[in-house]
């Protein structure tokens, strides 16, 4: 067997205007020498997006709590057989809603180009990313198709076979009213988030609130959803999540809800322990594990 590999700094697009945007690729241990006349085993993999509101995160982080628990959220993926990618996008600093979800899809097609290349099963490519990662793993689930291909090799879809979303944003025109009371953030706040995600006021730009919402492209063929959030998310209103769950529920799909008591945005609990996470991370690896059939 061979050790987990970690790539790094591997460009994968350069919007026209921007920075190079780069992503980091974890492998699993893999057999050097398979058996004679066997084939060499394929990879189900996992494209990451983080968070930060839009605006900030780095793709190396689930944020700065889960990194001061000393997490290890993609090692503990590759441990169950998967390939990470966590990549970067256009943050709203840079560009404006769609240029994020075109830079999250461009992420899946750079993966399902090189699949052959580093052992990845093309038919079972995943998203999943927490808080505006999520809000993107969603979109890129919900939206299927090809988004418009920035160099010619760039022949591959974007299309994913399941969604985790950790409490992730789903339908911006109604986060406001389901803030929770003691909300840390809303998204009628002058400059919230996610008012310089859709670079316009929320209330004023109906349109591009709801183009920017992954509730609003439900459809019976959504792939299969785990939807985790807290219930004392300050940040976040846990009704995202539930709204989202009850229109994939509606629609006919595959959707797992889990609510974790307590826990605020980042996992973090009154008692300060990783519990929220390690349960929240835990159910990831299973949802992921069921979707690609390991057992």
């Amino acid at each position: 067997m061979t050790a987990e590999q970690i790539l790094e700094g591997i460009e994968f697009a350069c919007p026209g205007g921007a920075e190079p945007l780069l992503l980091d690729l974890y492998l699993p241990a893999a057999e050097v020498h398979p058996a004679e006349g066997r084939a060499p085993k394929l990879f189900p993999a996992i494209v990451h997006f983080h968070g930060g509101g839009w605006r900030t995160g780095e793709r190396s982080s689930l944020g700065p709590v889960l990194d001061g628990f000393g997490f290890s959220p993609f090692r503990r993926l590759t441990d169950a057989g998967f390939v990470v990618v966590s990549a970067d996008y256009r943050l709203s600093t840079a560009a404006h809603f769609p240029a994020q979800l075109e830079d999250a899809k461009a992420a899946v097609r750079w993966l399902r180009n090189h699949a052959q290349e580093y052992g990845v099963d093309p038919d079972r490519i995943y998203a999943w990313g927490d808080s505006a990662g999520g809000h993107l793993a969603s979109l890129v689930g919900l939206t299927p198709g090809k988004a418009a291909a920035t160099t010619a090799a760039a022949t591959a879809t974007g299309t994913v076979a399941a969604v985790a979303a950790w409490y992730a944003p789903a339908d911006l025109a109604r986060m406001a009213e389901q803030s929770l009371p003691n909300a840390v953030a809303r998204a009628d706040d002058p400059g919230s988030r996610e008012e310089l995600l859709i670079g316009a006021v929320l209330a004023e730009a109906p349109g591009k609130a709801a183009a920017a919402s992954p509730v609003g492209y439900v459809t019976p063929a959504a792939p299969p959803f785990l939807l985790v959030h807290g219930t004392a998310d300050r940040f976040v209103p846990p009704a995202q999540s539930t709204s989202l769950a009850a229109a994939l529920q509606a629609a006919g799909t595959d959707v797992e809800l889990l609510l974790i008591e307590d826990a605020d945005h980042m996992w973090v609990l009154p008692d300060h322990s990783q519990a929220a996470a390690e349960k929240a991370m835990d159910a990831t690896v299973d949802f992921f594990l069921r979707q690609a059939h390991v057992p």
